[in-house]
């Protein structure tokens, strides 16, 4: 039984990027393009050394959004405001890390937890709001992250906490100290960010967090039923309070590559969108961290290589119509392996209800 459930829960991702190939083979076909020579033009491009370094910093950046949806959804929360929580985290991070001067990894580490808090505490608003107030996530979300984009705006301006360099029209915080900046691994001509080493310890310690502590499992009763989780004595509406703070705090940690590693500082140049791909990659790894990592190097490598068919006068936002597709598609998928394994289940049950029917018959 077990071996069924492994071998449908991995045919079905498969299932659902071959259903997303074929539809692109199709549109492809249909604009008089060759999909195969594109096809193959994608993947050499994609693997080339330079882009997969590129690849790699923009992979951790979406896994660490999809550890964050993940939490959220393992509590059955809609977390659409990573995008604000990790705008809030990146800014107050950049600020607090500009205004002090820390030997190297004590100012590293407190821009991360100043990060971290400021997430969480954006992210707090909306938990609050559906413990105490009975207000959706995703309605509270949705207009946070319009907020923490306008007082973050509000905020930049260079009369308060931002500054214009000379020759640009960028407005920005005050750079980072060198000790507050992390350093890059030097490979194939280009610069990973360490804070892959982050992501990784972040993946570990949230999977250990679900399987193996106390929280973990009043996290997944409370996820899958508020009242008989609550009926047991668990603080169901603490727990989804706690959870969304979490949520938060992880989602506080997707620009720090971008900010310690790259721009030593914060603007409104920052990219978005980190919202929805979060929750697209949580959803397509099943919301464990393996799967969300591969899940992340998949769609930040389909975002890569797509560059080149702009060269080929294709649009390149044929990869959005790939990645929805595949969003789409394993979301159809997971349903009939959930179907299936439910059948496969009830004939279980029904063998061996038969055979201890026959047994007490015979006795």
């Amino acid at each position: 039984m077990k071996r069924n459930r492994l071998f449908w829960g991995a045919v079905a991702p498969i299932a659902a990027i071959l259903t997303s190939l074929f539809l692109m083979y199709i549109i492809l076909s249909l604009r008089g393009a060759d999909p195969f020579a594109l096809f193959k033009l994608m993947v050499s491009y994609g693997f080339d050394p330079r882009n997969l370094v590129s690849e790699t910093n923009l992979t951790v950046s979406y896994y660490l959004a999809g550890v964050a949806a993940a939490i959220g959804f393992k509590m059955l929360l809609f977390n659409i405001g990573i995008d604000g929580q990790y705008r809030m985290g990146a800014f107050f991070g950049a600020v607090v890390g500009a205004a002090v001067n820390l030997p190297p990894i004590l100012h590293v580490l407190l821009i991360i937890i100043v990060a971290m808090v400021a997430a969480g505490a954006w992210a707090s608003i909306a938990g609050y709001l559906k413990v105490r107030r009975g207000v959706s996530e995703v309605i509270s979300n949705i207009m946070l992250n319009f907020i923490a984009a306008a007082i973050i705006a509000f905020l930049l301006s260079p009369k308060l906490l931002g500054s214009l360099p000379e020759g640009s029209q960028n407005v920005q915080t005050k750079p980072i100290p060198a000790s507050g900046q992390m350093p890059t691994i030097k490979i194939f001509d280009g610069e990973v960010y360490s804070v892959f080493f982050l992501a990784i310890f972040v993946g570990i310690a949230y999977w250990i967090m679900l399987n193996k502590t106390v929280f973990g499992f009043n996290l997944r009763a409370t996820g899958l039923s508020f009242r008989a989780a609550r009926s047991s004595g668990v603080n169901a509406p603490g727990m989804i309070f706690i959870t969304t703070c979490i949520s938060g705090a992880i989602a506080g940690l997707v620009g720090i590559g971008t900010l310690l590693s790259d721009t030593h500082s914060y603007s409104m140049a920052f990219p978005s969108g980190f919202a929805f791909t979060g929750l697209s990659l949580a959803i397509l790894g099943r919301n464990h961290p393996v799967g969300i990592f591969f899940a992340a190097f998949l769609w930040s490598f389909l975002e890569r290589a797509g560059q080149v068919l702009e060269f080929e006068g294709i649009p390149p936002e044929i990869v959005i119509v790939m990645q929805g597709t595949i969003v789409l598609s394993i979301v159809i998928a997971y349903e009939v392996v959930a179907r299936i394994n439910l059948r496969q289940q009830q004939k279980a049950v029904g063998k061996v209800s038969s055979e201890v029917l026959s047994e007490a018959e015979s006795k």
